[in-house]
């Protein structure tokens, strides 16, 4: 029985926000975890379908998927504290669940010309939230994924200005479309010969990230940038881009980088008056970023950013079906005789409910609230262990958005992307999964239905798996 294979693995960029998939380590623990039936499954995976790195070779097969919890065709059970960022509610939630039965009763489908209340009170419910946040009215289109509603931004950003450029960074993420990957700046998105041109203007410049500044700029004791000697120096770029460039329809950007990165204070800010001094828009993509993750609705609630267009996706389904958004400013519906959306299932009755009830879930069970109770936390016993192992270089995240960054040597920052590996799969085969980013960073983004408790297991779990390779 062959092994599946990576055909361009060797010559695939060496940082992403996935995990290398077919490396020494990963065939290792594979050999050992998996049973007949996976193997089966991952050998009629693999001639199935169209090999793409990041997600092929898969790692294992999936049986069973229940709140935080999956579970292998072995029936091994892990934490899933990764899940796509689609399982806020947990998987299979009761309640969003019923709420997709009972609409395939109701109204299974809405033919695009009609109207249908489901659609209609998704779209008022966002559009409030959106409100909220801004102080201006919205106005929604729904996609059946985030890199649609992310194509669906740029042309909208474009109509609106009467602009086509857009600035944008490297290391970001914005979806694998054209337009997506256009803005995007992830190598593996952007490169390979069958690619060819992107979008025209496109601009990039270097994001914020301040334990690797790429501006050279240091962070103090606690990893907290020393705001006096940079200045800001990431944000000022944008507007000297933005001035020197003078035509840029918008900036888009992950409010909170899903790596992840946390903006420095003010950054946003900063940037939000640049663009008004240059007549561009401001959008953000909260994708994975949005609903709570944070522990804000908005991951843009904790910088008191007001986008112009806003993106969300992933979670809003309930991690059972597909669903994004598209929220702007009700004054920027000036694309009337356009067909600049027009999605088949953009107003499907069953994945507005679905979206309908995940929101409700949010709502009535406090997650958000939780998201901020368990990843502050999660935050205080990681920067504990990051005093005892000097593996770690660095703790950073807001809510349920977490990145442990091991290095090899502090003072150098060296990445330590082999011992990052060893810790995933030392992990795994405790039960906690995760995703490894840029090589070496551990990246957590669990469910926003997590416990303390369980939070409690995953951070023993990290610490058993840390202490095979380093003790304290």
């Amino acid at each position: 029985m062959s092994e599946p294979t990576n055909r361009t693995h060797q010559n695939a960029p060496s940082q992403s926000e996935g995990d290398v998939n077919s490396s020494p380590r990963r065939k290792a623990w594979q050999a050992g975890a998996l049973d007949v039936s996976a193997r089966t499954l991952l050998v009629r995976d693999s001639a199935a379908f169209l090999h793409q790195s990041v997600s092929t070779p898969c790692l294992n097969g999936i049986a069973k998927a229940q709140g935080i919890w999956i579970e292998d065709t072995a029936g091994r059970r892990y934490m899933d504290f990764h899940g796509n960022n689609v399982h806020h509610v947990g998987y299979a939630n009761p309640r969003v669940i019923s709420a997709i039965k009972t609409q395939l009763d109701a109204l299974s489908f809405a033919p695009r010309r009609f109207a249908n209340d489901r659609s209609v009170e998704l779209a008022e419910v966002l559009n409030a939230r959106f409100q909220s946040l801004t102080g201006t009215p919205g106005k929604v289109l729904f996609t059946t994924g985030g890199s649609d509603a992310v194509e669906v931004a740029i042309k909208l950003a474009r109509i609106a200005t009467g602009r086509f450029k857009t600035l944008s960074f490297w290391d970001s993420f914005h979806g694998a479309g054209l337009g997506a990957s256009s803005v995007g700046g992830e190598s593996l998105f952007r490169t390979g010969r069958a690619v060819g041109p992107l979008l025209p203007g496109t601009e990039h410049v270097a994001p914020f990230g301040c334990y690797r500044c790429a501006y050279g700029h240091a962070v103090d004791a606690q990893g907290q940038p020393e705001l006096a000697n940079c200045k800001l120096a990431c944000a000022n770029m944008v507007s000297y881009v933005l001035e020197r460039e003078g035509d840029v329809a918008a900036v888009i950007a992950e409010p909170a980088r899903a790596v992840p990165f946390i903006p420095p204070p003010g950054y946003w800010a900063a940037v939000r008056a640049a663009c008004n001094a240059h007549g561009t828009l401001l959008i953000f993509d909260e994708i994975p970023t949005g609903l709570g993750k944070t522990g804000r609705f908005f991951a843009a609630e904790h910088d008191g950013a007001a986008p112009d267009i806003m993106v969300l996706g992933k979670a809003l389904g309930g991690g059972v079906l597909p669903i994004a958004a598209v929220i702007a400013r009700a004054e920027l519906d000036v694309a009337g005789a356009y067909a600049f959306g027009h999605y088949t299932h953009e107003k499907n009755p069953v994945t507005a409910a679905a979206a309908l009830a995940t929101l409700e879930v949010i709502a009535s069970e406090d997650l958000v609230e939780n998201a901020a109770r368990v990843g502050a936390y999660a935050l205080e016993r990681l920067h504990d262990l990051k005093d005892r192992y000097p593996l770690i270089g660095d703790v950073r995240g807001r809510g349920l958005l977490i990145g442990i960054e091991l290095v090899a040597d502090r003072v150098a920052k060296t990445p330590a992307g082999d011992a990052a590996e060893a810790v995933l799969y030392a992990a795994m085969s405790r039960g906690l999964s995760f995703k490894t980013t840029m090589g070496n960073v551990l990246t957590w983004t669990p469910p926003l239905i997590t416990t303390r408790a369980q939070m409690g297991q995953a951070l023993d779990i990290l610490e058993q798996s840390l202490r095979e390779l380093t003790p304290p």
